[in-house]
C-alpha cells in the first residue's frame, strides 16, 4: 500500500503523542490548533522542570468525518529552563486563551525555545534544555459547544 494515512483511518482511542524534534512538534501543533484553556490551567513546576497546560483541544482528526468534538488534553514540556509570556494579562484569572500554533526556535547544543502562539497577539515562550513535549487526552470527547469546527478568516 502506498497511499498516505487519512484522518478517517484514525483510531477513536485517546491520543498519546511525544515530540522530540521540530518535525514531531509540527504534528502536535496541528492537533492543538484552536485549543482553548483558562489562564489558571497553566502550571510551571520549576523544581521538576516541567511546564504543562490543561487544554480543551478541538479534535481535528474527527472533523474530516463531520464530527465537531473537543477533548481535554495535557500538553506538557519537559526539561524546562524558563517560561515567559508576552501580551497576556496573567492577573486576569478569568482570561481564556486560544492556542493557534507551536513553533520551535532551535538553540545551541540541542537547546531551544518553543513558542506557543495565541490569538490576540499573545505568546508563551518555553526555553528547554532538550525538546520533549507530550500531548495526552485525559477525558472522553464531548460535543464542541459551537457544534462546528473553528473557522479562520483569510
Amino acid at each position: 500500500m502506498t497511499e498516505d494515512a487519512r484522518f478517517e483511518d484514525a483510531s477513536p482511542a485517546p491520543l498519546r503523542l511525544r515530540a522530540m524534534d521540530a518535525e514531531d512538534l509540527q504534528v502536535i501543533s496541528s492537533l492543538v490548533q484552536d485549543a482553548v484553556f483558562p489562564i489558571t490551567e497553566m502550571t510551571w513546576q520549576r523544581s521538576q522542570r516541567r511546564f504543562a497546560l490543561l487544554i480543551n483541544r478541538f479534535r481535528w482528526e474527527d472533523a474530516a468525518v463531520g464530527r465537531a468534538e473537543r477533548v481535554q488534553s495535557v500538553l506538557a514540556f519537559e526539561d524546562v529552563q524558563a517560561v515567559r509570556t508576552n501580551g497576556i494579562d496573567r492577573a486576569d484569572r478569568d482570561l481564556v486563551l486560544s492556542l493557534l500554533s507551536i513553533t520551535l526556535e532551535p538553540g545551541e547544543d540541542g537547546t531551544g525555545r518553543a513558542i506557543l502562539w495565541l490569538a490576540g497577539d499573545g505568546a508563551i515562550a518555553v526555553d528547554v534544555e532538550a525538546l520533549e513535549v507530550s500531548l495526552r487526552d485525559v477525558t472522553r470527547p464531548y460535543l464542541a459547544p459551537s457544534g462546528k469546527a473553528p473557522q479562520h478568516g483569510e
